[in-house]
């Protein structure tokens, strides 16, 4: 059973890695650097996971507010996995010359999420069973995913438009925003809250990742042409 339970962890976000992968049409990226784009995520949940630690022993988010839950949500859980996922992405993919496409941003972006969105999988799949790997598969993975294309997109552009911070920090506060909104309706004590709430923040993200990934193939076609 554990292996069964180790299997369904993986599976996502290798799939979606897969994907995005596939839907780089102009010109793919060296296996090894998305490789190590990916293990680069799963340690960046270590700096993530401490954040949240440390905000907890502090007391925060403990209350059930609603400001208490949002500051929670966006600066303490958001705001430090995005961050953690930018890191790499801006210092390890960014530089590389083969990193010479927009959307490139968004392949990277992905990979290096679902390196961290596996590994927090793993540790979730293998306390919660299978019901937690079942609602991970189609909620938690996927929503990773979708953060990683909006950064992604806007990392992309940066490098294409004169190396413009001021994009790269529009991709990372869409990730926090999207991610923040995301973890602010799991946290309320609230069912119709949960189910709503979280779907809806996950689908209107899903609908920008879609729209941003066009976009952007777009771009690369011309810049490869």
């Amino acid at each position: 059973m554990p292996y069964f339970l180790l299997t369904l962890a993986f599976a996502p976000g290798v799939a979606l890695s897969l994907f995005v992968y596939c839907k780089d049409k102009f010109e793919k990226e060296p296996l090894i650097l998305l490789l190590q784009c990916f293990f680069a995520g799963a340690v960046s949940v270590v700096p993530a996971i401490l954040l949240p630690l440390v905000a907890e022993n502090l007391g925060l988010g403990m209350s059930q507010s609603m400001i208490s839950v949002a500051l929670y949500a966006f600066f303490v859980i958001a705001l430090s996995e995005e961050w953690s996922k930018y890191l790499f992405l801006r210092w390890m993919a960014y530089p590389k010359r083969d990193f010479n496409e927009p959307f490139d941003g968004i392949v990277y972006s992905v990979m290096i999420s679902m390196g961290f969105a596996t590994t927090e999988n793993i540790l979730y799949v293998m306390q919660g069973g299978l019901g937690v790997a079942l609602l991970r598969m189609v909620m938690s993975v996927p929503a990773h995913a979708t953060f990683a294309v909006l950064m992604g997109y806007f990392v992309g552009l940066s490098k294409f438009k004169g190396n413009q911070r001021q994009l790269r920090m529009y991709g990372l506060a869409s990730a926090v925003g999207f991610h923040g909104a995301y973890d602010f309706f799991l946290l309320q004590q609230s069912y119709a809250l949960l189910t709503v709430g979280a779907l809806l923040s996950l689908l209107i993200a899903v609908f920008l990742s879609i729209r941003a990934m066009k976009s952007s193939q777009k771009l690369s076609r011309f810049s490869a042409s």
